[in-house]
Formats: structure tokens, sequence, C-alpha cells
């Protein structure tokens, strides 16, 4: 059996679970050893292969259309699926916006801040993701392995990354837990 095919990307959040991913610093060259890391946010290629990979990871929570499209687009073309952070695990930062209507959300965002200027309006283009409720990733799409962390320390993703290069299902118990 040849390298484990891995591809990652982000929906709705900060992308402080990849800065975490690229904290693990010369350890990555063990983990590219181990792994055909395919598509990612940090490189060329952005969407995973048509033909599949072994491991999807999504970091964020799914608050539009666009990231609905991701998650599913992850999900169809995985064998396993992993929830990377806070965001993707519970909805994170991101699910604050639940507290309010999106309408009130999208005046405040774009109409109502102080940066805005007199002109500030909401975009309506057709073109653009359709906001909605928002929700982890498991409410979207099932989920193999959840790494929780705002973000996940560095150990804790070389860990997981180690775990499923050598064909296991990494166990997030005890110190594997803790975040900053």
């Amino acid at each position: 059996m040849g390298k484990p095919k891995i591809a990652s990307d982000w929906l709705a959040g900060c992308a402080g679970c990849h800065m975490s991913l690229l904290d693990i610093d010369e350890r990555i060259i063990k983990v590219a050893e181990l792994t055909d890391l395919r598509a990612t946010p940090i490189t060329d290629l952005k969407e995973p292969d048509e033909s599949g990979v072994d491991v999807g990871i999504l970091e964020g929570a799914v608050n539009n259309s666009a990231n609905e499209e991701v998650a599913k687009r992850m999900r169809s073309r995985c064998g396993l699926l992993v929830a990377l952070g806070d965001c993707a695990v519970f909805g994170g930062v991101p699910a604050m916006r639940n507290l309010f209507k999106i309408d009130d959300s999208l005046r405040r965002a774009y109409v109502e801040t102080e940066s805005t200027d007199a002109e500030g309006k909401i975009p309506d283009d057709p073109e653009l993701a359709v906001p909605q409720k928002v929700k982890a990733l498991n409410d979207v799409v099932p989920v193999d392995i959840f790494v929780p962390g705002c973000p996940p320390d560095a150990d804790t993703i070389f860990y997981v990354l180690s775990e499923l290069a050598q064909g296991r299902k990494p166990e997030i118990i005890g110190d594997k837990l803790h975040w900053h």
C-alpha cells in the first residue's frame, strides 16, 4: 500500500488550525515522508482529488452555502473525515452569530461598522454564498475524528497526522485534549 493521501481545507474560522499545523515545524518533513499531502490551503491544489483521498481534514464552522458545498465535497471524496479545531467540532466563535438574526448581523458587518463608508450596503450578488445558521461540521456531514482546541496544539496535530499516516485512528484523550 502507498502513502495515505491527505487533503485539508478551511471553512468559517480564522485559519488558526492550519497555522498550528505549520507549528509542527521540522516534523512536517516526517509527515511529508509518511503521507501524500494533497490539496490544502497551503498548497497549489485547492480541492481534494476527484478520485478520492484517504483522509480529509476540515477546520472552521459551516456558516454559508459555500462552506456547506466544501464540506459535502470533502466528505464525498475522503475515507475518514477529521473535524479540526473548536469551530469544526462545536461551531466555535463563528456560532456566536447564531444569537442574532442573520439580517441584523449582515447590517452590522456591512452598514453599521465604524469602518464602513457612507455608501455601505449588504452585498446581494447572486454569486455570493448564502449565509445560514452557523453549524458544527458534524451537523452537515458525518465526521469520523474530532480534534478540539482553539487551535489544537501542534503536538496534538502531529500525533493525529502520525497516527493516520500509519493507518491508526488517533485517540484524542488525556494530554491530547489540552489546548492553549
